[in-house]
């Protein structure tokens, strides 16, 4: 057994085993967390197909963007109070529908890909890109992104964009009990707010309201 087909069962069966934990880890941190294990994984796999281009993007984009992204937005909201509130409530079964309904579509655009899917022997010979022996892989694919798909390049950086804004405009939306820390009224606090000279008696406490 070569080196290279130990690494890709070994890749394998931990991308499996951190999938697995993705979806029945009762702690959504956890959850997070593994879905990193699995994405660094995946990169393994892809350098060890001589793709390192892609797993660079899947570390740099799904692990320091968008996983990470992933587990603040779960700190952030305390999902275990709010999953809580969502099958307690009396609105509880309102979004079951809605959920019911884009299951069932990402159900038959499924069978649609795998129905429609065929195996082509001959779909390398009829694809016409110049392959060069003598730059690298990811040279040739900045050379295309950056030239022939560069819309869709900027597309994806907007929506990554607008998903940074949406986790920033959670952190600070307004939320029972949580108090929030004003730095323009510390910094603007004067003495006599925060000072109370009081005359103490000899041998007498002083009365603290609480």
């Amino acid at each position: 057994m070569t080196a290279s087909l130990l690494s890709f069962y070994i890749f394998s069966t931990v991308i499996l085993l951190s999938s697995l934990m993705v979806i029945t880890s009762k702690n959504p941190v956890h959850s997070v967390l593994f879905l990193i294990l699995t994405f660094f994984n995946g990169a393994g796999l892809f350098i060890i197909l001589h793709a390192e281009f892609l797993a660079m993007i899947l570390i740099i984009v799904y692990v320091g963007a968008v996983a990470v992204l992933f587990l603040f937005v779960v700190m952030m909201l305390n999902v275990a109070e709010q999953k809580s509130e969502w099958f307690t409530s009396r609105d509880s079964g309102s979004h079951i529908p809605i959920g019911i309904l884009i299951s069932l579509v990402i159900f038959f655009e499924l069978i649609i890909v795998i129905g429609g899917w065929k195996y082509k022997p001959d779909l390398l010979n009829s694809i016409s890109l110049n392959i060069s022996n003598e730059v690298s892989n990811t040279h040739s694919l900045g050379s295309i992104i950056y030239t022939d798909h560069i819309l869709l390049f900027q597309l994806s950086g907007m929506i990554l964009l607008v998903a940074m804004i949406g986790a920033i405009v959670l952190t600070f939306r307004q939320r029972s009990g949580l108090k929030r820390q004003s730095y323009i009224k510390q910094i603007s606090r004067e003495r006599e707010e925060g000072v109370e000279l009081v005359e103490v008696e000899s041998k007498k406490g002083v009365k603290i309201d609480v």
